[in-house]
């Protein structure tokens, strides 16, 4: 049976240039992030008004904001002071019931044990020498019970990317390691955590970043044929027959994001 993409024309119109960012938010929204009618963040991992929800490697609070419209209590934490002053600016009218924010490197956490019900840990491992013990921290502040939402960057796409992309991404303080799902699980695992969703998405950054190595202009700063014509293309897919199939095996061969949900033991 033909799967059709929920996505209307009216969204992307084919007579006007496609904001890539935008594409890239409906793409993983398809996959069931960032649901405000289900609550969940991310499939499986819903955050509600009651919750305590820490971000460690919030960046400017982009991911943060959605348990902050939820209600929840937000911590921010980061090792930038510039993107904790900016994720704190995000979220000062928003509808958190309180926003605290660290400058951290996590080592450790400015957070007492079993503080959070709601752990974050999203495009970090990758980047920190010591991913296991990152993973204990991250443990230690959750409460009994508590989920994690942990992703890393998918390793497929990434060792693509190593070969294409100038050196300095793949060296300090950028990434310098790169996960497979294996080895990415089994750091979650021993850390005391129980998976219990497994989540890949995002194939459509996957390939727009292999055409930016190539493209070779400042991101966020102009466009390129190659990158106007892949968003292009990848707007047919998501309206066309079979679009949410075509795009849900893509994702788990060749995801730009592996996440997990998980769950610490009671």
């Amino acid at each position: 049976m033909d799967i059709a993409s929920p996505m209307s024309e009216h969204l992307f119109p084919r007579d006007q240039p496609i904001d890539a960012f935008r594409l890239g938010l409906h793409d993983i929204m398809l996959s069931g992030w960032y649901n405000s009618e289900t609550g969940e963040l991310a499939p499986g991992f819903p955050i509600t008004a009651e919750d305590v929800v820490v971000d460690v490697g919030c960046g400017d609070g982009g991911i943060t904001s959605f348990s902050a419209r939820q209600g929840a209590h937000v911590i921010l934490a980061d090792l930038d002071p510039d993107k904790i002053r900016q994720a704190a600016e995000r979220l000062k009218d928003s509808p958190a019931r309180q926003v605290d924010a660290h400058v951290t490197d996590a080592s450790p956490l400015p957070l007492a044990d079993g503080a959070c019900s709601r752990v974050i840990c999203t495009e970090v491992l990758e980047h920190v020498d010591d991913p296991a013990a990152l993973m204990s921290e991250l443990v230690r502040v959750g409460r009994p019970g508590a989920l994690f939402l942990i992703s890393v960057p998918g390793g497929e796409q990434e060792t693509l990317q190593k070969s294409l992309a100038p050196p300095m991404y793949f060296e300090k303080p950028n990434h310098i390691r790169i996960f497979d799902a294996a080895s990415f699980e089994s750091l979650v695992e021993s850390s005391g955590l129980v998976i219990e969703r497994r989540l890949a998405v995002s194939f459509f950054w996957s390939m727009w970043w292999l055409f930016f190595w190539r493209a070779n202009i400042p991101l966020g700063q102009g466009s390129h044929p190659a990158l106007d014509a892949w968003a292009r293309t990848w707007v047919e897919v998501l309206q066309g027959r079979d679009g949410l199939r075509i795009k849900a095996a893509l994702d788990e061969n060749m995801p730009k994001v592996r996440a997990v949900v998980a769950r610490k033991p009671l």
